[in-house]
C-alpha cells in the first residue's frame, strides 16, 4: 500500500553504493503512480545521515513543510531516495524537531558571533569504528591502524603513519569520480607533497575556527609543538573529511547510474510525468549526476532541480573552468532540465566553507598570493554555482526570474543561519522559504 505525508502519496527509492535500485521498489512507483494519476513527482536525496529512519524523518518533516505551497489540484507525489552514506554519530544529526526561528537575522552566525563545543578525544569511538568499517569494508584493516594511531602519542612518526595509512585507506575504498575542479578523484589534501604535520595541525586550526574548543591551546598553527597539542584531533577530522569524500563520489555514481535511468525509465512509461528533484548536501550531487544518466532523450521529464547546500563543486556545471584546460563534469547537462536549477547556499555553512575545501586543496595549490586559495575547491552549497546570476532567498510568495536551463544562486545567508560546530548551519534546511523555492520552480503552486 503507498504510504502518504501530508495526505499526498508517497514512495521509497533505495539504491545500493553502485547505483543499483531495488527493482520491487521501482516497479511499485511506476504501476502505483500511474494507478493515482501522479503528474508531478518530487524527488528528494538525503546526503550524509544515520540510516534510513533518520532520512524518512528528513522527508516527512520537508515534504510536510513543501505541501503547504502545492495548489489543491495538482496530483503531485514525493519520493525519498536512500541510499548508503554515513553522518558520523560524535556529529550532531540534522535538527528534524521544529526550533524556534532567531529573532531579526537571527541565530549566532547571523550575529557575528560564534557556538563552541569541546573538541573531545581524538580516538576513535568502538561505534564510530564500526560504523566506517561496514561503510567502507575493503578499508577495514586500514581503519583499525588508524585507530590504533589516533590513541598514540602524537609525535611526527604517529603523523607519519597516520598520513600514510589514510592514503592507503583511500586507495583500497576509492569509488566514484571527482567533480572537474581537480584531474583526479583523490582528494588534494592526500597530495604526496604534504607535510603531515602541517596537514593536521590546519584541519585542527579550522576546526577551532568553527568553534571547537581545545583542552591545550597551542600557537600559530604548524609546527610539532602546536600538533602534540591538538594535532591528533586534526587527523581524526582528516579521516571524517576523507570518508566524506568517498561518499561525494559515491553519490555521483548511484545519481549516474541509478536515479538517472531510473527516471529514463518512468518517462518511457509515461511521457506526461514531470519530475523535480531536490538534494541536500550529497544529495544534491545526486540529483545532478542524474541528468548525466537519463541518456539522449527527447524531452526530459526532469523540469527543475533544487539544491540545498549542495556538497560539490561549484564548478560542475562551468563549460570552461577559469582555473585550468577542460570544462565541469556536468557541462553541457543544463539542457536536460526543462526548467530552472536553483543553488541554494549559505555563508554560515562551515561543513561547506571551511572543511569541504580545505579537503580538496593540493599543496602545489596553496598559492599564498591568491585572492583566495580555496577558489577552485569551492562548493555549491558555500559560494553558490560559478558564474550564475544569484539573488537574496526571498520570502514565500516571492516570484523568481526561472528560465528554462537556466541556473538561478539564491543566498540563503539570512535563512539557514543554524547549528553548531563543526558545520554550522548545513543541515539547516527545514525552511519554509526553501519549500517555496521548490513549488514554484516547479510550477506546482
Amino acid at each position: 500500500m503507498t504510504e502518504t505525508i501530508a495526505g499526498r502519496p508517497f514512495w521509497r527509492l533505495v539504491f545500493d553504493k553502485d547505483g543499483d535500485a531495488d527493482q520491487q521498489l521501482v516497479a511499485a512507483l511506476t504501476e502505483e503512480r500511474a494507478a493515482l494519476g501522479v503528474t508531478d513527482l518530487v524527488m528528494f536525496s538525503h546526503g550524509w545521515n544515520n540510516g534510513q529512519d533518520t532520512a524518512i524523518r528528513l522527508y516527512q518533516r520537508w515534504f510536510d513543510l513543501l505541501a503547504a505551497h502545492l495548489g489543491a489540484e495538482r496530483k503531485v507525489g514525493f519520493v525519498g531516495i536512500l541510499w548508503p552514506s554515513q553522518l558520523w554519530r560524535d556529529e550532531p544529526i540534522p535538527d528534524l524537531e521544529p526550533t524556534p526561528r532567531p529573532a531579526e537575522g537571527g541565530g549566532a552566525a547571523a550575529t557575528g558571533t560564534t557556538p563552541t563545543v569541546h573538541a573531545g578525544s581524538p580516538t576513535l569511538e568502538p561505534e564510530v569504528l564500526a560504523d566506517l568499517k561496514s561503510l567502507f569494508p575493503d578499508g577495514a584493516t586500514e581503519l583499525d591502524t588508524i585507530a590504533e594511531l589516533l590513541a598514540s602519542p602524537p609525535t611526527r612518526e604517529t603523523a607519519e603513519l597516520l598520513f600514510a595509512q589514510l592514503r592507503a585507506l583511500h586507495a583500497a575504498t576509492s569509488e566514484g569520480f571527482a567533480d572537474g575542479e581537480v584531474t583526479a578523484s583523490e582528494p588534494g589534501m592526500l597530495d604526496t607533497d604534504r607535510d603531515p604535520v602541517d596537514l593536521f595541525t590546519e584541519f585542527a586550526a579550522k576546526l577551532a575556527d568553527t568553534g571547537v574548543e581545545f583542552e591545550s591551546e597551542g600557537g600559530a598553527a604548524g609546527g610539532i609543538g602546536d600538533f602534540v597539542s591538538r594535532g591528533l584531533n586534526g587527523a581524526k577530522e582528516a579521516l571524517r573529511q576523507l570518508s566524506y569524500w568517498t561518499m561525494k563520489n559515491r553519490a555521483g555514481v548511484v545519481g549516474r547510474t541509478g536515479l538517472g535511468p531510473v527516471i529514463a525509465k518512468l518517462a518511457a512509461g509515461d511521457g506526461g510525468v514531470r519530475v523535480h528533484l531536490v538534494g541536500h548536501s550529497f544529495g544534491g550531487r545526486v540529483v545532478a549526476y542524474a541528468l548525466d544518466g537519463l541518456g539522449d532523450t527527447d524531452g526530459s521529464p526532469v523540469r527543475s532541480i533544487t539544491l540545498l547546500q549542495g556538497a560539490f563543486s561549484r564548478f560542475a556545471f562551468t563549460g570552461a573552468l577559469p582555473f585550468r584546460d577542460g570544462s565541469g563534469a556536468l557541462a553541457g547537462r543544463l539542457d536536460r532540465v526543462n526548467g530552472p536549477l536553483s543553488v541554494c547556499f549559505s555563508s554560515h555553512d562551515s561543513a561547506l566553507g571551511v572543511m569541504y575545501p580545505l579537503a580538496s586543496l593540493a599543496a602545489r595549490d596553496d598559492a599564498a598570493e591568491a585572492e583566495d586559495k580555496l577558489f577552485r575547491y569551492r562548493a555549491m552549497g558555500s559560494h553558490g554555482a560559478f558564474d550564475a546570476d544569484r539573488q537574496p532567498l526571498g520570502g514565500v510568495g516571492t516570484a523568481y526570474p526561472f528560465q528554462p536551463h537556466r541556473i538561478l544562486n539564491l543566498d540563503a545567508s539570512e535563512v539557514v543561519t543554524a547549528g553548531g560546530p563543526p558545520s554550522g548551519a548545513h543541515s539547516d534546511i527545514f525552511k519554509t522559504e526553501l519549500a517555496w523555492v521548490v513549488a514554484t520552480a516547479g510550477g506546482l503552486t
